[in-house]
């Protein structure tokens, strides 16, 4: 138990290293390409951000765990807007574009609602379905790349000018330096809660959507929370969406075509998913509600409650 409690302690720690480098190659790189933060945000944070699902999920498929497949993107993508962004709106009010609701939002409930159809059909996620999931990713970072060019100069928000004069070098050194902590620190948590759990007599479906998932988003929590404190409150919210986008069409899109996913607890589909779906659903009306446009201290703590009520009725259960 102690070494499982030091896994996850040394884990927290290389999270939130990984997450500073992130942040700073990722503001850098902005500058390089002539994207706005929150398509640097959306792209290349989610991509190192969401690959311990990626790592976790897939083993976890081919280990025949397909509920801890599922469970850790259904439970990730609920802690992403429950617990990070609730968390990171509490810490200072999120501005929030028009970009937003106009296509990520949108995006991100049209693939939360996809993957709730495709499971609720057969109970199986297929090769064909993981390849067409991965697709539609393909596609959404054509037309936001796209969409960025041509508003690049009105969308890059007053960041830290001296990252302005970033070597490319740098900038790749951080990049690896961010995955690579990121990564190690992602499978030392991992590690660690799974066992705590076990040991403690916690269901696979319950380590899967609670551990593993919180586990795994320690990643956009670190992140997100660095980029608050900050002030870069367009990688904050951009990285959140990108994430639960990059979790469905790219995480469970090369599971499931590399192995098929079947549904195995019934749970998942009878309880879990309906409060992914109302988590994506619930950030438009509180994008509207005063004060408008902004997501504030009194939206984030209500939304890090519900996320704190959804995890007890997983444990009570």
């Amino acid at each position: 138990m102690f070494l499982s409690i030091l896994y996850v302690l040394i884990g927290l720690v290389l999270l939130v290293v990984g997450g500073e480098f992130l942040v700073r190659s990722s503001v850098a790189l902005s500058f390089r390409l002539k994207l706005s933060k929150m398509v640097i945000g959306l792209t290349v944070v989610s991509f190192a951000t969401s690959a311990p699902e990626l790592l976790v999920s897939v083993q976890a498929a081919l280990d025949g765990l397909s509920d801890i497949s599922l469970g850790n993107v259904i439970g990730s993508n609920i802690a992403n807007i429950g617990l990070v962004l609730g968390i990171t709106a509490i810490i200072g009010p999120l501005a929030i574009d028009r970009d937003f609701y106009k296509f990520n939002w949108p995006v991100m409930v049209l693939l939360s609602f996809g993957l709730y159809l495709v499971l609720k059909n057969d109970g199986v996620l297929t090769q064909l379905e993981g390849l067409l999931f991965f697709a539609s990713l393909l596609i959404y970072l054509f037309l936001l790349i796209r969409r960025s060019r041509k508003f690049a100069d009105a969308t890059l928000e007053e960041v830290d000018d001296s990252l302005e004069k970033t070597s490319g070098f740098k900038i790749v050194v951080w990049l690896l330096i961010g995955g690579a902590a990121l990564y190690f620190g992602s499978e030392l948590l991992v590690k660690g809660a799974e066992d705590i759990a076990l040991s403690m007599g916690v269901s696979e479906g319950v380590i899967a959507v609670t551990l593993i998932a919180v586990g795994t988003s320690v990643p956009e929590l670190a992140a997100s929370v660095i980029a608050a404190l900050k002030q870069e409150k367009a990688i904050s919210l951009g990285n959140l969406i990108g994430s639960n986008i990059f979790n469905i069409a790219s995480v469970l899109g090369i599971t499931a075509m590399i192995q098929p996913i079947a549904v195995k607890d019934e749970s998942l589909m009878g309880v879990n998913i309906y409060w992914m779906l109302g988590f994506a659903l619930i950030l438009l009306p509180l994008a509207f509600v005063p004060k408008k446009m902004t997501l504030t201290r009194p939206k984030g703590l209500l939304i890090f409650v519900a996320y704190c009520i959804f995890i007890a009725l997983v444990f009570i259960k």
